[in-house]
């Protein structure tokens, strides 16, 4: 028989995190184990504060649902989760982990293996200039070849004049530049904002304007001067017709699909088929999750294939991260097949 329990851990950041909706100094989260007496499965589900449609009262109750009902027929497991996609995302982690006898290698793959990286971008947080040029200075000493800069909750002339700094010193073959509003523009300022980024050869910005405004949205990737992802919009986005419908009437250039987010494994795999239905990418991108959460969506996306950067990078932003075999090199994320995981937090 197997038997479930979750237990809540408090991610600890290194530095300050900032975002456009503040600045972080921890994050919880929660991990959820399962046993079938000789192996475990563990899952992580975790939450981002003011963005997950998950974080919200009961979270814990629904937690503790899933162990008292964890012998149900996963058809019920998952229409019951629908709406808590974090905890929907790790139930699907922890059960495929205890199919597999507890590995946490959940695909089998060159990556899984350790026999290929995956190349992904290296963040920038948002802060004052000297804080960003000092992270844009150590990411290229690390080898990336594709930043991300955070941008619109500082000073957007400052923002776009390290971005011109850097395109002066790096042609687009050689350096990808990607920016991610937040949300953080008003819509008839993002066509003037596009075109400045358009100069310096900007790959692509994340969520110009706030999510829900799909008719402005649309707007601006009818003929964007750079490629328009959506991120916060798919957040919320249930049923299969609502993905369809938001996808048609919106018709982005990218998805960016954090599976924390939207609801994990399986529904990822249909938003990617719904994007290739209307002649969007995607590439994927974890939610601050420790090393257990960013290890599923690493493997995942492996299986995929995508040679696009991933947005991966996370698992050493923490203080009291799992110790994993995941290890950062050279603007790539790889699994080290000699190094062994330290469950010592989870009881294990």
């Amino acid at each position: 028989m197997i038997k479930a329990r979750f237990l809540k851990h408090v991610l600890q950041f290194k530095e300050p995190a900032g975002t456009s909706r503040g600045v972080l100094h921890n994050k919880p989260t929660y991990f959820l184990v399962l046993s079938d007496g000789k192996n475990h499965g563990i899952g992580e589900c975790g939450v981002l504060p003011g963005l997950s449609i998950d974080d919200r009262d009961g979270y814990d109750e629904v937690l503790e649902w899933v162990c008292a009902n964890i012998h149900l027929p996963s058809v019920l497991i998952r229409e019951e989760l629908t709406k808590w996609p974090s905890i929907l995302f790790g139930w699907e982690q922890a059960t495929r982990s205890l199919d597999l006898n507890g590995d946490l290698r959940l695909w089998y793959t060159s990556f899984s293996r350790g026999e290929s990286g995956q190349p992904i971008n290296g963040l920038i947080w948002m802060g004052d200039l000297n804080f960003m040029r000092e992270q844009v200075k150590k990411r290229l000493d690390e080898g990336f070849t594709c930043l991300k800069m955070k941008i619109g909750a500082v000073d957007l002339e400052q923002e776009l004049g390290i971005i011109e700094k850097l395109r002066s010193e790096f042609d687009p073959q050689s350096l990808e530049i990607r920016v991610d509003a937040n949300g953080a523009f008003q819509p008839n300022e993002v066509p003037r904002i596009l075109d400045s980024l358009a100069r310096f050869k900007v790959h692509s910005i994340e969520q110009p304007i706030q999510a829900g405004q799909w008719q402005e949205m649309a707007a601006i990737c009818e003929n964007p001067s750079i490629p328009v992802c959506l991120d916060e919009e798919l957040i919320g986005i249930y049923e299969t017709e609502e993905k369809k419908r938001l996808a048609q009437t919106i018709k982005p250039q990218f998805f960016i699909l954090k599976p924390s987010l939207i609801g994990g494994f399986e529904s990822s795999k249909e938003w990617i088929e719904i994007a290739s239905q209307f002649n969007s990418g995607w590439w994927m991108t974890s939610a601050l999750e420790s090393n257990i959460g960013l290890n599923a969506i690493a493997q995942f996306t492996a299986a995929l294939g995508n040679p696009m950067p991933q947005g991966l990078g996370t698992g050493s932003l923490y203080t009291n991260n799992i110790p994993s075999p995941l290890m950062v090199r050279n603007g790539q994320l790889w699994y080290e097949k000699d190094t062994q995981w330290d469950l010592t937090l989870l009881d294990m």
